[in-house]
């Protein structure tokens, strides 16, 4: 499943039909932290089905964002995303099955450290796609 197809099924509200392939990363980490967030809320209230859907539904969004890794282009940098976001799938997993709010707050932190270095790189890639359309 591309990124594309894995924020769809998630049923964000956001409108990607006009999102430059940047923008849709940024969704795709705004989504995946959102759905962690209202799985704490739900763990809290002790709703643990709601809670294992929605962790469920974030893990379904950061194997998106590993779709989307380039592995010609981005070299090591691809190589130690991916194994970050391994890392953040199974401890999401273990958050669900042990109910550790501590873990989820582990994954929303380094999902805003690899958004906010995403987000800075924000003019030079709408530079770089707006040379190569």
């Amino acid at each position: 499943m591309n990124g594309l197809q894995a924020y769809q099924r998630v049923n964000t509200q956001t409108s990607i039909t006009d999102a430059d392939p940047h923008k849709l990363i940024q969704l795709l980490y705004n989504g995946a932290i959102e759905r962690i967030n209202m799985a704490k809320a739900r763990m809290q209230a002790k709703d643990y089905e709601g809670k294992g859907k929605l962790i469920g539904k974030a893990i379904e969004i950061i194997g998106g964002l590993k779709s989307f890794l380039d592995f010609e282009k981005g070299g090591e940098l691809a190589t130690r995303l991916e194994a970050l976001y391994d890392y953040m799938e199974r401890t999401l997993l273990e958050a669900s099955a042990k109910n550790d709010m501590a873990k989820l707050d582990e994954v929303i932190s380094l999902l805003r450290s690899i958004k906010e270095g995403w987000d800075g790189i924000r003019e030079e890639a709408l530079a770089e796609s707006a040379q190569i359309g």
